[in-house]
């Protein structure tokens, strides 16, 4: 199985100025655990997880003041659609990570969570969200 049958194609993209208020709430709108931080200035990509988000309250920070860029992972492990699900999870364990922007032709198409891959893997039906449900 291949990154492009696990990915998540919902790429949410924001700006370094976003707060981490306002990536929280699209994050949670949207439902997803990380977004594309896209730097126009610098044609740059980075990526904002929910654990940058909780790192930041756990240390006190104001989520309307901290901005995107100042917890913004820039030096980003892209992977391809034609990864292999094992070549994402080796990514992930020898980064220390759990989501991975899937580029095509240098543009993000989809993000591969950890979940991605166990979802694939598993022979057990998906439930829902108990909290949704």
């Amino acid at each position: 199985m291949f990154v492009k049958d696990a990915m998540s194609t919902v790429v949410l993209t924001i700006g370094p100025a976003h707060t981490l208020r306002q990536a929280a709430q699209l994050m949670a709108a949207r439902r997803v655990g990380a977004a594309v931080v896209l730097d126009t200035d610098t044609s740059g990509l980075g990526i904002l997880t929910e654990r940058d988000i909780l790192n930041s309250l756990g240390a006190g920070e104001n989520p309307d003041r901290e901005t995107a860029q100042m917890h913004t992972t820039s030096d980003v492990v892209f992977a391809a659609p034609d990864w292999t699900l094992d070549d994402a999870a080796d990514a992930m364990v020898r980064g220390g990570f759990r989501h991975l922007i899937v580029l095509d032709d240098r543009e993000p198409v989809g993000v591969v969570s950890v979940r991605d891959i166990m979802r694939c893997r598993s022979t057990v039906p998906e439930r829902g969200n108990p909290i949704l449900a």
